[in-house]
């Protein structure tokens, strides 16, 4: 099965600032900025052409050494996911590193990432909403690589599936 990914970014990390891609205008667009204190712990993004659970495509974090900007193509290393229920939708974020990038030459599963930073991944996603009236929240596990990789290929079928509607 295929691993790396093309990945686009559309929030650097270490941003408060959550930008996305209006596809119709062709621009990069300013949706807003987190309530919280946090910033985005690694690129966020989505990996194109797939359909997740709550019709957008599939969210992809990807770490990095050093952040790119709004609307780069990254090649990323998927090495798992975590499994989330965002306001009552599921919400799987894939995770993935960059591929180029020699300091995580060493990542090809989820377990190859350091606890600590795979709990900064879990807090950041359990409390960026918390000062939001009206958000939840839930995080649950990470998953490995098969299980990123055949989540990927569902969700590319359901981007194909729907395209024939």
């Amino acid at each position: 099965m295929e691993k790396i990914y093309e990945a686009i970014i559309e929030i650097p990390m270490g941003t408060k600032n959550k930008y996305e891609i209006d596809k119709k205008n062709d621009r990069i667009k300013l949706d807003r900025v987190l309530y919280s204190p946090m910033t985005y712990p690694a690129e966020y993004g989505f990996l194109e052409f797939t359909l997740a659970e709550d019709n957008d495509p599939l969210d992809i974090l990807v770490l990095a050494s050093s952040k790119t900007f709004p609307g780069c193509v990254v090649d990323a290393r998927v090495v798992g996911y975590l499994d989330m229920v965002d306001n009552g939708e599921p919400d799987q974020k894939i995770i993935g590193v960059v591929d180029s990038d020699p300091r995580f030459s060493h990542v090809n599963e989820i377990g190859d990432i350091q606890v600590h930073t795979r709990r900064e991944i879990k807090h950041f996603f359990k409390t960026y909403k918390d000062l939001q009236q009206n958000k939840t929240v839930e995080v649950y596990d990470f998953h490995d690589k098969i299980d990123a990789l055949e989540l990927i290929l569902e969700c590319k079928k359901r981007y194909i599936d729907n395209k024939k509607k």
